[in-house]
């Protein structure tokens, strides 16, 4: 299989807040609302060593009603996805969205459940602060992600834009929506990432790393 046919599959971190909003009384209801995908957003760095850092960014044409009427979306928690909270297969179900400039919102209603109670009380209370989602796409084939490089900060600046998302599997309510990706699927990304890379693109201070590296090699005299 070439690179550019390959599927991955990814997730990435939103640090919209989370809400529970008011009943019709103005009493606390169990509707909890965010944001599992924010447009035009650099996330965390996937890959940062000083002279070179990797972020991603979610472009609005990467995600329309018409995807997500197809997928089968899980709103869980902390990515278990034993933890539903409400679901929307191929358009219907308790999970509700909808496309806007900023990105695609979400709200639910708390189930009755264990899990339920544990959502509200923790959004609540701002613990869980954020979302995250998993999606899939053809990394390596350009009409899918875009990738541009910029100077800045003394460091070149690697920016893959998403431009078209295969499938998205779930929204999760996430305690550390900013934390960085450090999961073996990311690395390995990542270093595909760098390898990939046209010769003429790499810094100077990458080059020497791998003088310093192959010099290493060589046998001692």
């Amino acid at each position: 299989m070439k690179k550019t046919d390959k599927i991955i599959t990814r997730t990435l971190h939103s640090a919209a807040a989370l809400q529970v909003r008011e009943g019709d009384d103005g009493t606390t209801g169990r509707t909890i609302t965010g944001y599992a995908i924010l447009f035009d957003t650099p996330s965390v760095p996937l890959y940062d060593d000083g002279d070179e850092e990797i972020r991603e960014v979610i472009a609005p044409e990467a995600v329309t009603g018409e995807l997500l009427d197809g997928c089968d979306i899980k709103m869980t928690m902390f990515h278990d996805r034993q933890l539903i909270l409400a679901r929307s297969n191929k358009g219907a179900g308790t999970l509700s969205y909808t496309v806007d400039s900023r990105g695609v919102a979400f709200s639910f209603e708390a189930p009755n459940t264990a899990d339920g109670d544990k959502a509200l009380e923790l959004v609540r209370r701002g613990d869980l602060s954020g979302c995250s989602f998993m999606f899939s796409t053809r990394y390596f084939d350009r009409s899918c992600v875009e990738r541009t490089v910029e100077r800045s900060g003394g460091k070149n600046i690697v920016t893959c834009r998403v431009k078209h998302i295969i499938g998205i599997y779930d929204f999760t309510l996430a305690a550390d929506p900013a934390y960085p990706d450090t999961s073996c699927q990311a690395r390995e990304l990542t270093a595909d990432l760098l390898e990939d890379r046209e010769p003429e693109k790499k810094t100077k201070c990458e080059q020497v790393r791998e003088m310093r590296r192959s010099s290493s090699r060589l046998p001692r005299i």
